[in-house]
């Protein structure tokens, strides 16, 4: 029971980590809380479902042009939105974030309805990722993994093993890291400012979209609201983890995803929300900074 609940729990928290590091990159650099992340993984899902499932593409085709879309939404959110707004009080990036939201929101609802709709066509099954094909390990006792769990660890794996090397080893990751100390310094140093934030937008945005489309394959429903307890949760794992850390955004999806699985099974599923945001309380009133954020001291 521990065990399996323990993988269950890193799954979920995969997936919550993979939408947090979006969040945590985007405030790294211009310390804005992008409140619209969580409708760009909702629309990179349905753009995924319609083109593998109402258009009958094959999913290695649905999923990349997914992933482009939802870079491509994500470029125009900054661009129309925030960028605009640089200069301005933070509370008013703020609401243009929540309107952002709202206004993607509905734009879902107008195009594809507001009721859930499955993601896998039933005429096509993907019969790799069925829940019934299971991998049992010897060592675990009964704990088994899904070859859907499998897919979904291992994809947020390889995604943050890949998004830290785009950041330690490339010209675009010196420029972010640049952005993220001081933007004017950046500026002067020849870094193209408003690129390495429209870029940092886009690879955000694509961490989330492939968060979405493996959400659809496992639980076969989208709809346009989905995308509002998913970033709110991914919010709450990147300040757990502590917000503009990368590595700590992975680490607080999986503490987020460990507590609500645990709740679950040992209290009630009632209560996965109420203990996963208590554990939030918990972590800001005794390390403000996050589990792996830098312990900044007061100034006097």
């Amino acid at each position: 029971m521990f065990l399996q609940q323990l993988i269950n729990g890193l799954t979920i928290g995969a997936v919550y980590a993979l939408i947090a590091v979006g969040y945590t990159m985007v405030y790294g650099i211009v310390e804005l809380i992008n409140f619209a992340h969580g409708e760009i993984y909702m629309m990179a899902t349905f753009v995924a479902m319609t083109l593998f499932r109402l258009a009958g593409y094959p999913l290695w085709i649905a999923a990349p042009a997914a992933i482009v879309a939802a870079m491509i939404m994500g470029v125009t959110l900054e661009y129309i939105a925030y960028r605009p707004l640089r200069r301005s009080p933070r509370l008013v990036a703020l609401i243009s974030a929540i309107g952002a939201s709202l206004f993607l929101q509905n734009l879902a609802m107008k195009i594809w309805g507001a009721r859930r709709q499955p993601f896998l066509d039933a005429e096509r099954p993907l019969a790799f990722f069925q829940v019934k094909h299971q991998l049992v390990v010897p060592v675990l006792g009964e704990a088994t993994f899904s070859n859907m769990q499998i897919t979904i660890l291992g994809t947020a794996a390889a995604m943050m093993i890949f998004l830290t090397l785009i950041v330690g080893k490339t010209k675009l990751g010196r420029a972010m890291r640049a952005c993220a100390q001081d933007q004017v310094a950046a500026k002067l140093m020849g870094v193209n400012v408003d690129r390495t934030i429209s870029a940092t937008f886009a690879i955000g945005s694509a961490m989330a979209a492939v968060a979405g489309i493996l959400v659809g394959m496992k639980y076969n429903q989208v709809w346009p609201m989905m995308g509002y307890m998913a970033g709110l949760k991914a919010f709450t794992a990147a300040v757990l983890g502590g917000i503009g850390n990368m590595p700590g955004a992975f680490v607080g999806g999986l503490v987020l995803g460990l507590a609500e699985g645990f709740a679950g099974a040992y209290i009630s599923s009632l209560w996965m929300d109420a203990i996963a945001f208590a554990l939030l309380i918990i972590v800001l009133i005794y390390r403000p900074s996050g589990i792996l954020g830098q312990q900044i001291p007061r100034r006097t």
